[in-house]
């Protein structure tokens, strides 16, 4: 049984030079100081969409009051819009960025 080698392609693809592949940056999603919502009800909010212990929905929910945002989760695009939404659905005011 003889066995062909592989036919050589004719052609061969090759990148432009120009073409420079960019990493994929991580979106941020911040949620932002609001005067209607209680610090109560920020914390359970982390706890249920994030699943954050206590302490870390705590520690965001501060971060948010004192310092007037926090980043609660980061991640592709599509999952940001997705927080975003969700968090929009409890009635907090979030925005999402790529990150830096």
């Amino acid at each position: 049984m003889t066995s062909a080698a592989p036919a050589k392609p004719d052609t061969i693809d090759r990148p432009d030079q120009d073409e420079v592949a960019e990493p994929q940056l991580p979106w941020v999603v911040i949620v932002w100081n609001d005067p209607i919502n209680l610090m109560s009800y920020v914390t359970y909010v982390f706890q249920k969409l994030f699943g954050y212990s206590r302490d870390k929905a705590t520690k965001l929910m501060l971060d948010v009051h004192h310092r007037g945002r926090a980043v609660v989760s980061s991640g592709p695009r599509e999952k940001a819009e997705m927080d975003v939404y969700r968090l929009h659905a409890y009635g907090l005011w979030a925005t999402m960025t790529k990150d830096a």
